[in-house]
């Protein structure tokens, strides 16, 4: 059976495992088969039990003791074990016979976009790979928190190579008018008359010409809300007949 990955990526906070426990519920009340893989050493109080869980290998609390380095030197190496790892965790996939893996990535995402070890992660689990990447609400509220955001997805795109799908997490959290606000971000005209002058309308230029001013989806893991949208978008891209090599997002 086709395997489709689907990589949970975003900025610290933003509610990535949260994210993945509300849509593998979604999955389950509609039926359609599904595994949740956890490649966060770190995780602690997950919202859901992971089918495939990188703690079973080594957690941070591991790696500090058996290489003697602090929490941050744990981050780094655990993220760097994962290539080394990631063959027996693709055996433990495949024991699964179902269309989608739900991969939910190292808390800090630079840990997993910006280093080799992410190349490996995606080479052996296939190039059936996207992401979902979440805006978060709080730095998206200001239109230079949002342009920075767009930047870090940009980051991303441009090291993982795999279409990328932007979402606005934990939008329960945002006043109507709020929301309707970071939804016209997208606009260009609108974005760039909220800017100031200077580097951020340069910056601003740069990623509208790249194509990557798109319209986030609202999603609540809380309230369950947005997860129909983010499986639509699956099914667009990986079903809908679309060019893989020009899809980016």
């Amino acid at each position: 059976m086709r395997k489709v990955n689907i990589y949970f990526i975003g900025t610290a906070g933003s509610g990535k495992t949260h994210l993945v426990a509300a849509f593998s519920e979604w999955l389950d009340f509609h039926q359609i088969d599904h595994v949740t893989v956890n490649l966060d050493p770190g995780s602690e109080n997950m919202p859901y039990s992971p089918d495939v869980d990188v703690r079973e290998r080594f957690t941070l609390e591991d790696i500090m003791l058996n290489y003697g380095v602090g929490p941050n030197g744990a981050q780094i190496l655990g993220a760097d074990l994962l290539g080394a790892e990631i063959d027996e965790i693709k055996e433990e996939i495949d024991e699964y016979d179902v269309p989608y893996v739900l991969i939910d990535t190292p808390g800090q995402m630079e840990l997993f976009t910006l280093r080799r070890s992410s190349e490996i992660v995606i080479n052996v689990l296939g190039k059936d790979s996207m992401a979902v990447f979440l805006f978060d609400p709080v730095i998206s509220k200001q239109p230079d928190g949002f342009v920075s955001v767009t930047f870090l997805m940009a980051s991303s795109i441009f090291r993982l190579r795999i279409p990328h799908v932007p979402v606005l997490s934990k939008c329960d959290l945002l006043g109507e008018r709020e929301l309707e606000r970071i939804e016209r971000w997208s606009e260009p005209d609108f974005l760039y008359s909220e800017l100031g002058t200077g580097v951020e309308r340069d910056l601003f230029h740069v990623i509208r010409e790249a194509g990557l001013l798109q319209k986030p989806i609202p999603v609540s893991a809380k309230e369950g809300y947005g997860m129909e949208d983010i499986y639509d978008r699956i099914q667009e891209i990986f079903y809908g007949g679309e060019d893989m090599n020009r899809i980016l997002y």
